[in-house]
């Protein structure tokens, strides 16, 4: 009896820790990055995702990125479906317009999503490179 009763409370410890260490690496996993960062995934294989207007867009974009204005992004998700389990930056103007496209793509199962801190603005004070007047891909 006394043997169950510790093989159970065992069993109850190893459970909470698993559980909390699954808990503590979700929380870590951050939903947001700054512009330096965003570069260096997008140097090593992420999707920079820019959910502005193609005008917008025209005026000055990061390199590489691909646009899907927000409004089309529900519609358009085939486009970008390889990189469902792939981290996927996303970039507006300043950040607000790329947090509700980061949660739509959450909730369609994109698994490693990232909302551009400061948008564009903070990627052109940063003194990143800015593409001007290309055309939208």
């Amino acid at each position: 009896m006394r043997f169950k009763l510790v093989r159970s409370l065992l069993t109850s410890a190893l459970f909470a820790v698993a559980a909390a260490s699954v808990s503590l690496s979700y929380a870590g996993t951050p939903s947001a990055a700054d512009v330096k960062q965003v570069a260096t995934m997008q140097s090593s294989g992420a999707l920079l995702l820019d959910v502005r207007e193609a005008d917008e867009y025209a005026q000055g974009h990061a390199p590489g990125a691909i646009l899907i204005p927000l409004g089309q992004l529900d519609q358009r998700l085939t486009e970008i479906a390889r990189y469902k389990n792939q981290p996927v930056a996303l970039i507006c103007r300043s950040g607000k317009r790329s947090a509700k496209a980061q949660k739509l793509l959450e909730q369609a199962g994109f698994s490693a999503t990232f909302n551009v801190e400061g948008g564009m603005i903070a990627w052109q004070k940063s003194g990143l490179p800015v593409v001007l007047g290309a055309t939208p891909r």
